[in-house]
C-alpha cells in the first residue's frame, strides 16, 4: 500500500510539473515533450487506479499520434 501511494504522489508531481513546464518553456519542442511527459505520467496514473484500457488508450491515441504530429509539424 506504501509503494502504491508513492508511485501515485510521484506521477501526480510529474503530471503537475510538466504541465507547468508546457505552458511555460518558451521552446516549442521543449514544450512538447514536457506535455509527451505529461501524457504519460496521466496515463500512469489511469493505469494506477484499475482504468488499464483508458491508460493505453491513451498511450497509444495522445502519445502515439497526437504528439508525434506536433513534433512533426512543429
Amino acid at each position: 500500500m506504501i509503494a502504491h501511494s508513492i508511485f501515485f504522489y510521484t506521477f501526480s508531481i510529474i503530471a503537475v510539473i510538466s504541465a507547468i513546464m508546457v505552458t511555460v518553456s518558451k521552446n516549442t519542442v521543449h514544450s512538447v515533450f514536457f506535455l509527451i511527459l505529461d501524457f504519460i505520467s496521466i496515463s500512469c496514473l489511469f493505469i494506477m487506479i484499475g482504468a488499464e484500457f483508458l491508460g493505453m488508450i491513451m498511450l497509444i491515441v495522445y502519445v502515439g499520434a497526437v504528439a508525434v504530429l506536433f513534433l512533426f509539424v512543429v
